[in-house]
């Protein structure tokens, strides 16, 4: 899900070259890859390598705008929306989460609302495929700029948090006064990007990292399955073979076709809209050589 900071335009978004063979200047730092990182390297032998963002992609709201509405009569003060500033969304969170913890909203009561959360049409379906397939098939990953707490809590309840082998997003802990401390993810040189998370960067960065620990053998296909602006910064990092999956009518889809009309071949993977997990599955089927 992207924040209001990213204008929907594709001149606005920060752009990376495709994916290629991995260099050693291009190991990431290791606290680009510390969530949920294992002692031991993951399995070297998966097929292909799927990312899923997860507001507005495996929930269907926004957690952040879910969890405000525990603030007193629904909603927050003019004075502390009016603290927003464009680029700054995690800072902005910060003072959020102080407010509500100030209001007395406790750890229970944020786990409840995010718990509670439904599913994007279609996804438990997806996720539940997924599942099922030969352990050699998929890796996946989450990349998200919700934080650790929202998405752990969900994937819990649901069901579908050993799916995943890593989750790259913000950090957040409560502190001993029962405040969730929100903190960024990295710091970054995309100028277009909002300050604490470039998803182009992570999604690249880790590509190259597990090409590597692949031994230079890369996946067959990488795959990003997203909704917004900062869902199309890191589609841009794929290549031919790979497949963008942007929700149906979503900013991700729109500037991916403003892409293609702007300038013609410069967006290189394959592009399938989605409007249900359904249609993930039937692309799925395909690229891992089902029938039926």
């Amino acid at each position: 899900m992207s924040q209001p900071i990213m204008r929907d335009s594709v001149f606005n978004c920060c752009f990376v070259p495709p994916h290629g063979p991995a260099g050693e200047d291009e190991v990431p730092p290791y606290h680009q890859l510390r969530t949920n990182m294992p002692e031991a390297p993951p399995p070297g032998d998966r097929r292909f390598l799927i990312f899923f963002d997860f507001d507005e992609t495996l929930v269907d709201e926004t957690s952040d705008d879910m969890v405000v509405q525990a603030a007193p009569g629904g909603s927050l003060p003019g004075w502390l929306k009016d603290t927003y500033r464009a680029g700054q969304y995690n800072q902005y969170m910060q003072r959020v989460l102080a407010y509500l913890s100030e209001h007395g909203i406790t750890q229970a009561t944020i786990r409840s609302i995010i718990e509670q959360i439904p599913a994007c049409p279609g996804i438990p379906a997806l996720l539940s495929y997924l599942q099922s397939r030969p352990p050699r098939d998929f890796e996946i990953v989450c990349v998200s700029d919700a934080n650790t707490f929202f998405i752990e809590s969900w994937l819990q309840h649901a069901g579908f948090r050993p799916l995943f082998l890593r989750i790259f997003t913000n950090p957040a802990h409560f502190d001993p006064d029962g405040q969730l401390q929100l903190l960024p993810y990295h710091s970054h040189g995309c100028p277009r990007c909002p300050s604490n998370m470039c998803k182009a960067e992570i999604v690249r960065d880790y590509v190259a990292h597990r090409t590597r620990q692949r031994g230079g053998r890369p996946f067959e296909r990488v795959l990003y399955v997203g909704d917004g602006a900062n869902d199309f910064c890191p589609s841009l990092t794929l290549s031919p073979q790979d497949t963008a999956f942007p929700r149906r009518d979503f900013p991700m889809h729109k500037l991916i076709q403003e892409m293609s009309e702007a300038q013609p071949g410069r967006f290189q993977a394959n592009v399938v809209p989605w409007s249900s997990g359904e249609d993930v599955i039937s692309a799925l089927r395909k690229i891992v050589g089902e029938r039926g």
